[in-house]
């Protein structure tokens, strides 16, 4: 197929680095100019294009295969450009959509789940399917990496909250989200680093503590991929302790999960990676030490 030139940096005096023909040929298959099935031109007639050597046409081609956009890659002739990746499942609840995302992502060398959410509920479930498949000897990851921030125990919950208010004597509703917190995060620290004595796994799982509600949950797996799903008030009672909670509060393993993956393209890769430096931003800055206890 014939490609256009594209200005004069690229077939002028100036040569394009592989990143710069990568995100050129990425502009293409984003436009139409080069749709699935297309043969790309070959790696000399690319070469010729862009004023480079073969070496840097090989190194943008290769940074498009690992991006999934490439298919038929072999030394024989010119790659394809890849059909589109299947449509995701839409939206699931956490507790269905969260166990397979996460079992895929330990499936990696290097594992690094961040995770910002009201409790540790939804995590601590789910990271049941990845443990239990490592302990079965189907998965064997390297490292494993898990960051929390959970809301700190000092400030005023936007949610739960009783629905008549707080009296100032003492907030059962708070106690409740406090206790659920801090023993959901304690197995889910336990059954992690239990991984590091049983299969020899470099784990380490941190918490710090969020000054303000999170009215999202957020999950970063491998930096590769972003689950966001939004709280959802709800009125309800619950038996605790020597009596029925009236509340306000969310229910969180009902939350839909909404998946965003790099792969897929420029607005999923801004979004994953946005959501990233978001989460650093807080990790580094205004979050503080969280205790369990």
């Amino acid at each position: 197929m014939a490609v256009a030139q594209e200005n004069v940096a690229v077939n002028g005096s100036t040569r394009s680095s592989p990143q710069e023909i990568a995100d050129i040929l990425r502009e293409r298959i984003r436009t139409g100019v080069l749709r699935a099935g297309d043969r790309l031109p070959t790696q000399a007639e690319l070469a010729e294009e862009f004023g480079v050597e073969r070496g840097t046409v090989r190194q943008a081609l290769r940074a498009l295969q690992e991006d999934g956009l490439l298919s038929n890659v072999s030394k024989g002739s010119p790659p394809r450009i890849a059909e589109p990746a299947p449509a995701r499942e839409g939206p699931q609840p956490t507790m269905v959509g969260l166990a397979p995302r996460l079992a895929e992502a330990f499936a990696s060398a290097h594992v690094r789940v961040d995770t910002a959410c009201l409790t540790a509920e939804s995590l601590m479930l789910a990271l049941g399917e990845p443990v239990r498949l490592i302990h079965e000897g189907r998965l064997r990851p390297e490292s494993i990496d898990v960051r929390v921030m959970l809301p700190s125990r000092d400030i005023n919950l936007a949610f739960p909250v009783p629905v008549e208010g707080r009296d100032g004597t003492g907030d059962p509703v708070h106690e409740r989200w406090l206790a659920q917190r801090n023993a959901q995060s304690r197995v889910l620290r336990h059954n992690l680093l239990t991984l590091r004595a049983t299969h020899g796994i470099d784990v380490r799982v941190t918490f710090r503590a969020l000054p303000f509600t999170p009215p999202v949950k957020l999950y970063l797996l491998n930096g590769e991929e972003a689950l966001i799903g939004y709280y959802m008030l709800t009125r309800r009672e619950e038996e605790w302790e020597s009596g029925s909670l009236d509340m306000y509060d969310v229910l969180g393993s009902q939350a839909l999960l909404f998946s965003f993956v790099r792969r897929a393209g420029q607005r999923d890769e801004a979004f994953v990676d946005e959501s990233r430096k978001w989460f650093d931003a807080l990790w580094e800055t205004i979050t503080t030490d969280l205790t369990l206890s």
